[in-house]
């Protein structure tokens, strides 16, 4: 096979942010898309234009805004599906890319479409055709193609592609593959179809972790012919998560003598920024041993290893962590630096923000700067993150004050100002601690009443007065979470601030925000 080079389809912004509790707003999802440009991936998957009125949207503003990779809109083998993915990638020009898809399993036709054979590949077809009206770069998913039968597979990969489909992806939809068998299926593929065979259209791979196998069955497919890997910033995703990208690209990159030369174009010192943002976006905490990303995946605390890596690293790490982005932060600010420094350091950090952004960022660094020594990059990243999470705020907190004891009852005082009014409101609340007290008197003045289902701090720095960061799921009925996030040195002013941000987030939703999702079908 001539072509070695792999192309990194990321779909963080589609399947991954399908998560329950991890949708994203307009300016986090441009944040994010903005990160994985630097991160130089081929592809991003913005969305799915049809679902909703905010998912256009920012298909929209990606397509718009974003330079360098292609943009994909998602759509099902149906009109409106694929017009609207049109009209969303159109910004993007030549560098649009409409990805339809139809399931094709036996399971799927019987139970879920009630259709034979030649009527879906009839849609397959139909719907490529449609989406060639749009754009030349047309992608196509048999959904379930894992579960479906070689011998119809071949057939619809032949239809799609003689009707203009430039990429064929064979999504392991429920994470049922195996590596062996997976990876022969793929080799199948490739020798059944000339168009694979030829390269004048490309093999794709989708990926479910179900059985902890994403990542294993996209290499096995690689390694028999796919040349698209769609994968995800940490693997998130439905259920159990996608391919991790960081897993695939540092695989090919450092075992690269068992991957024949295999590579891809990915910007693997952006990696780790990645991670974290994508973490503090979506608010899914990256677990501490995740391999490339989490917190101890460079930690030696075995005295042997220890001793080894400082004879020679190679001993016990097979990648130095500097190649994804691990290492030192910048000298840090400190309360006196002014706000063309913070201004400054922002750039640096590859955030791009409005004046009124950097007025607001300023204001808060000046209130954290008060409180500690030193304000580090990740202090000042934590900064910008509650800033682009904001929502339109219908209660802004102006004070609160708690009491507390192993023989006290916890108390809270918490002073809200509606969005207009003129004059605060002031309510207090007794709970089970300090935060709980807190968040039962945010609910007593907002008359919402909201159901905490999870809870994360973290320490954004270094140091006894690092920021804590706290992320939180809110159920406020009809069962979608809604995600707050807020930092502060104090630990119960950032869960004040978390909670309050997921109470505007959902009160904006309520009353005429970004439109309500629909539960999309799989892909």
């Amino acid at each position: 096979m001539k072509n070695q080079s792999i192309t990194i389809f990321d779909t963080t912004l589609r399947d991954g942010e399908q998560c329950p509790g991890a949708s994203m707003n307009l300016r986090e999802k441009l944040e994010v898309a903005r990160q994985l440009a630097r991160l130089k991936v081929d592809v991003i998957e913005a969305g799915f234009p049809v679902i909703s009125d905010g998912d256009f949207a920012s298909v929209q503003a990606i397509a718009r805004e974003i330079k360098g990779p292609r943009i994909a809109g998602l759509a099902r083998c149906v009109a409106k599906d694929i017009d609207a993915a049109g009209a969303a990638v159109k910004p993007a020009g030549k560098r649009g890319r409409i990805h339809v898809f139809l399931a094709t399993s036996r399971i799927h036709r019987e139970f879920k479409l009630g259709k034979a054979r030649d009527e879906i590949i009839r849609l397959a077809v139909e719907g490529v055709k449609r989406a060639k009206t749009h754009v030349d770069d047309v992608e196509f998913s048999p959904e379930d193609g894992s579960r479906t039968e070689p011998d119809f597979l071949i057939d619809v990969c032949q239809a799609v592609v003689a009707a203009g489909a430039t990429t064929v992806n064979i999504p392991d939809t429920v994470g049922w593959a195996v590596p062996d068998q997976f990876g022969a299926l793929i080799r199948q593929l490739h020798e059944s179809v000339a168009e694979f065979k030829s390269g004048r259209a490309v093999i794709s791979v989708h990926c479910h972790n179900d059985l902890g196998l994403a990542v294993a069955n996209s290499l096995a497919a690689v390694r028999n012919g796919a040349r698209q890997v769609e994968c995800t910033v940490n693997g998130i995703g439905e259920r159990a998560g996608n391919a991790s990208l960081e897993e695939l690209v540092m695989t090919l990159k450092t075992r690269g003598d068992f991957y024949g030369g295999l590579h891809c174009g990915v910007n693997t010192r952006e990696i780790v920024k990645s991670s974290r943002l994508v973490s503090r976006m979506s608010g899914l905490v990256v677990q501490r041993s995740k391999a490339i990303v989490g917190e101890n995946a460079f930690a030696h605390s075995s005295g042997i290893h220890q001793d080894g890596i400082l004879k020679k690293r190679e001993t016990y790490e097979i990648m130095d962590p500097r190649d994804v982005g691990w290492g030192g932060t910048e000298l840090p600010l400190t309360k006196h630096s002014g706000r063309a420094a913070v201004a400054a350091r922002l750039k640096h950090l590859g955030f791009k923000m409005t004046d009124g952004d950097v007025q607001a960022i300023f204001a808060r660094f000046k209130e954290i700067g008060d409180k500690k020594k030193f304000v580090y990059d990740d202090d000042l990243t934590a900064l910008v993150e509650g800033q682009i999470t904001e929502v339109p705020e219908t209660w802004t907190l102006e004070y609160f004050n708690v009491t507390s004891g192993n023989r006290a009852v916890p108390t809270a005082t918490v002073r809200l100002r509606k969005a207009g009014a003129k004059e605060a409101v002031t309510d207090a609340g007794t709970g089970d601690g300090p935060e709980d007290a807190t968040l039962k008197a945010v609910d007593r003045i907002t008359k919402t009443k909201g159901i905490l289902i999870d809870y994360a701090l973290r320490a954004v720095s270094q140091g006894k007065d690092a920021m804590g960061e706290v992320t939180m799921k809110a159920d406020f009925g009809g069962g979608d979470l809604v995600t707050g996030k807020g930092a502060s040195t104090d630990i119960v002013e950032a869960s004040a601030r978390a909670y309050l941000n997921a109470v505007n987030r959902h009160l904006s939703e309520s009353n005429g925000g970004e439109a309500p999702r629909k539960k999309p079908a799989q892909a």
